[in-house]
């Protein structure tokens, strides 16, 4: 049965009956996957229903395994972590087009009647917050439009390597009650930040504790989780040493002191230039420090050959040679200086690695066939979903093999 399941997301199978068509016309496959008898379709979803949790212990298992072969690929990218959210659509009415048509309609003629009523926006509140069918499926706002998905979290390193993936579901939420479950506010988008927020300790909580020995030193996210109670969660209890999170301004910018800009880095007092990032400093019986210098300063040699910088500005606001330098230290404010200056090209280097999660998203939803799926039931969802993930994993594995690991991330080329 699993190899009958990984042959559905290898060959993008969205419908159970697409595969069992092609078992029943494909004794190649039937014999691969140990099938005298080709089963019905009740018996596959028996199937993720009943080895929902026995699925997931694979994917982890295969997660450890695949570790090192991703620390061999590249140990940098291979110890960042990336976390992203997303969602599964369901098969729901809901969903379907006619449905918001309907709403819209009902909206127009609302706003007929009463003047006050906002048609345009108030076609959004006469959505119903969760679907009919099943209430595990919510009102979802995702990608830029509304539908009514299941959510899930997806964690991977900076090679796009999934390392752990959550289903929002009510098993989760009883792991973690902490977790708000009624919507905060009217806005959706809003909506979805805070519980991006709220979200990232308890999935990475239960990440570590399915696996104790793997140790990352980054962390990537968008600015979703930007929260001072997430980065001191990341930074001390965590023990990320570099916590690449951009500011979030909706929230509005942080306090910043006399001398700083919003991202934390000083300026000169006598102009208001900022100050270049000149990496840290961790000295002995000392905290760490990220260190500024003027940015007047410019390298200079010496007679005896060697170089160092000295202070080329018109008017110094100091009279050392070497110009001005200022430390900061990094526990002052966790949110400002999360291990890494936030004006330093170096942020906006690992920053940038962020898109490896949402190319791995899509490849499990759309390459490996988790969007478009015609069930709605958790269970099935979360099985289709660790599924997935094991294919993406088993492509690696066979990719090492091979000694082509550029083929891990195209699974239908290697399997051609």
């Amino acid at each position: 049965m699993m190899r009958a399941l990984f042959l559905q997301r290898i060959f993008h199978y969205v419908e159970d009956i697409q595969l069992l068509n092609t078992l029943r016309f494909s004794s190649e496959m039937r014999d691969y996957c140990g099938f005298r008898k080709v089963p019905d379709a009740s018996k596959l979803t028996r199937f993720k229903q009943d080895f929902c949790d026995d699925i997931r212990a694979v994917f982890e298992r295969i997660v450890d395994l695949t570790e090192p072969i991703c620390r061999e690929m590249d140990e940098k990218l291979a110890d960042l972590l990336i976390f992203d959210t997303t969602g599964i659509e369901s098969y729901v009415s809901e969903n379907n087009p006619k449905h918001l048509r309907s709403k819209e309609n009902q909206s127009k003629f609302i706003a007929k009647t009463d003047p006050s009523f906002d048609a345009s926006g108030g076609a959004a509140a006469l959505f119903p917050k969760v679907a009919s069918s099943n209430p595990a499926v919510k009102q979802q706002y995702i990608n830029g439009h509304f539908c009514y998905a299941q959510r899930a979290a997806v964690v991977t390193n900076g090679l796009g390597i999934v390392r752990h993936l959550e289903l929002f579901d009510e098993n989760f939420r009883n792991r973690h009650p902490e977790i708000p479950r009624e919507q905060r506010s009217k806005s959706p988008e809003v909506d979805k930040e805070i519980g991006d927020s709220t979200a990232l300790k308890p999935v990475l909580t239960d990440f570590r504790a399915a696996h104790p020995m793997l140790r990352y030193s980054g962390f990537v996210g968008d600015a979703a989780f930007d929260s001072y109670n997430n980065y001191a969660f990341l930074l001390q209890e965590y023990q990320f040493k570099q916590v690449v999170i951009p500011i979030n301004l909706r929230g509005g910018l942080p306090a910043a002191d006399i001398g700083f800009n919003e991202n934390g880095t000083p300026l000169c007092p006598k102009d208001g230039t900022p100050f270049n990032p000149n990496g840290s400093s961790n000295g002995k019986h000392r905290s760490p420090r990220l260190k500024f210098i003027c940015s007047g300063s410019k390298p200079a040699k010496l007679p005896n050959g060697n170089y160092t910088k000295r202070c080329v500005c018109e008017n110094p606001c100091t009279a050392a040679k070497y110009g001005r330098c200022i430390y900061v230290p990094i526990n002052n404010n966790l949110r400002l200086y999360p291990g890494v200056s936030r004006d330093a090209d170096e942020f906006a280097e690992i920053y940038n690695r962020r898109t490896a999660v949402e190319r791995s998203i899509n490849s499990l939803k759309d390459t490996l066939g988790i969007a478009n799926r015609k069930t709605s039931n958790v269970l099935t969802t979360k099985a289709d979903l660790f599924l997935a993930g094991i294919v993406q994993l088993l492509c690696l594995l066979l990719a090492h093999k091979l000694h082509n690991t550029n083929l891990a991330r195209r699974p239908r080329r290697l399997i051609a």
